[in-house]
């Protein structure tokens, strides 16, 4: 089945400490966000690209797109403040979608293997998730003191494609506008609403690239997957 991908695209990236975007930070001689956005462009399921950006940056991710031949772009609508601004933003001008991702333009590890299971089991239970099992231990912490340890075999580490069948996260991105309420990832904004979102198991090498060490973490990624 086809589906779109929705791409928040309009951060500070202040952890990165960059001064500018850190997804125009480079991977092997290539932005970030060009090794996100040639996931997409490769998958033949891929209908379409909707990217929210700076409107100041538009400009300038007009010319990567077009170096770098990235023809499934159907919109740049302007970022707001927030991801969930962003990815409403985007919303509103996909017209007839069906199943709808969102992903962390941050995130250019994924595969086309795990966007296509979570597409599956959107389409079959209307929302699906990308995440991995916790693997260190978890503590319970108020004031510094630890008040207990967490069971981590039911905690998972929540990721990004999320999948979402267009009608349902439409319907939630809309209530969360009513309720003025900001949630932390859309799978939150459809829990509100009583829906249940079911968990694909993906990569640990499904990295966000958000600090500097990330940046060493992503090479050594690209060093292993297609050498040198």
């Amino acid at each position: 089945m086809q589906y779109d991908v929705i791409l928040p695209a309009a951060g500070s990236g202040k952890r990165m400490a960059a001064g500018h975007n850190k997804l125009f930070l480079e991977l092997r001689n290539k932005p970030i966000l060009i090794h996100t956005l040639e996931v997409f462009q490769q998958d033949e399921a891929c209908r379409g690209i909707w990217l929210a950006v700076k409107p100041d940056e538009k400009a300038y991710i007009q010319t990567l797109l077009e170096k770098y031949h990235i023809t499934k772009v159907k919109a740049m609508p302007n970022g707001g403040e927030e991801r969930q601004h962003s990815v409403v933003a985007c919303v509103k001008q996909i017209e007839d979608g069906q199943i709808v991702l969102v992903h962390d333009a941050a995130r250019p590890f994924i595969t086309i293997p795990i966007i296509h299971e979570l597409v599956e089991a959107a389409e079959k239970k209307g929302a699906a998730i990308a995440g991995v099992k916790a693997k260190d231990t978890m503590k319970v912490v108020e004031n510094g003191k630890i008040k207990g340890t967490v069971d981590r075999s039911s905690l998972w580490m929540i990721q990004t494609p999320q999948a979402f069948d267009f009608t349902l996260l439409k319907k939630a991105e809309q209530q969360a506008e009513t309720d003025n309420f900001l949630g932390t990832d859309e799978a939150m904004l459809v829990e509100r609403l009583g829906q249940s979102v079911y968990i694909v198991e993906s990569s640990y090498e499904n990295v966000k690239i958000t600090t500097k060490e990330d940046l060493i973490f992503g090479d050594a990624i690209l060093s292993q997957r297609i050498g040198g």
